[in-house]
């Protein structure tokens, strides 16, 4: 199933992307599940998919709908650095035993066909196309055998950042986190569409130009390595989203540099997942 949260003119909403359109649950259960994240946490999965075949026809067009990130309110969004090979060399730093990570708030995200914002204090906003995993069962110090079970999900992801502002330290936080940098969507495509440990597919296009392709066999931490580490220090919990990192070729690495300007459109793409399509707009 492909889930999505998104705004009508009746407000915020959550549903099914089929190919006819979409079923809103909102109007169904939203009374009992207000959101998307409150759906996992109810572990209500197998009660959407008897939803969407019993349903006659399709509520929603998707033109129709403003889309939200696909998860507009988690609870933790834990992010991966330098876990691709071939990012990892372009960037000149040694390798690493252990994961490196950052946080992102929630602000700081857009939804799919909603712009990305280039910061007023910046011009070298970077693209970096993701995987983001979205977590469907609480879990702390989960083994990686057992990983595979607390996945609800798998979206696409841009973490946009703000080269020279995620400079400034040896923390990221302030060049990951400016008001609404990051792509998340279109939608999540749950764990049953999508065998564990498939190999798939990521690619960045800038302006229909491919700049970053890899597949997530180059990962060098793989998911269930991410989900056991950083389930060690804190728990995870239904709707926390881990975003797992980008391969080589992100704009700050090229010769020149390739920034992210106004007018643009940056498009991540992500097989068995779907396109997230974000323009570019001063901020």
């Amino acid at each position: 199933m492909r889930l999505a949260s998104y705004k009508t003119s009746k407000g915020a909403g959550y549903g099914v992307v089929t190919e006819a359109g979409i079923v809103d649950l909102t109007r169904r259960i939203g009374k009992k599940y207000p959101d998307l994240r409150a759906l996992l946490s109810g572990n209500a999965l197998a009660q959407v998919q008897k939803i969407a075949k019993a349903a006659k026809k399709a509520d929603l067009k998707v033109n129709k709908v403003a889309f939200l990130p696909v998860i507009p309110n988690p609870g933790k969004i834990v992010c991966v650095g330098l876990n691709y090979e071939e990012h990892r060399v372009e960037t000149g730093r040694d390798k690493t035993e252990n994961p490196a990570l950052f946080i992102r708030v929630a602000e700081s995200q857009v939804a799919h066909n909603q712009p990305i914002l280039m910061p007023a204090e910046s011009t070298n906003l970077d693209f970096e196309g993701e995987i983001a995993v979205i977590i469907g069962k609480r879990g702390r110090r989960i083994s990686e055998e057992n990983s595979w079970k607390h996945i609800a999900g798998y979206a696409c992801y841009n973490d946009g950042s703000v080269r020279d502002w995620q400079r400034h330290t040896l923390q990221w936080t302030a060049g990951k986190n400016f008001d609404r940098t990051g792509g998340f969507g279109p939608w999540m495509v749950t764990r049953d569409e999508i065998a564990d440990d498939e190999e798939l597919t990521l690619e960045t296009r800038l302006n229909g130009q491919v700049m970053q392709h890899a597949t997530t066999a180059q990962m060098i931490h793989r998911i269930p390595r991410l989900i056991n580490y950083i389930s060690t220090f804190t728990p995870l919990e239904p709707g926390d989203v881990i975003v797992t990192g980008t391969p080589g070729g992100v704009g700050a690495r090229r010769n020149p540099p390739v920034w992210m300007k106004p007018g643009d459109t940056v498009e991540v793409e992500v097989s068995k997942v779907g396109v997230l399509v974000n323009s570019i707009k001063a901020g």
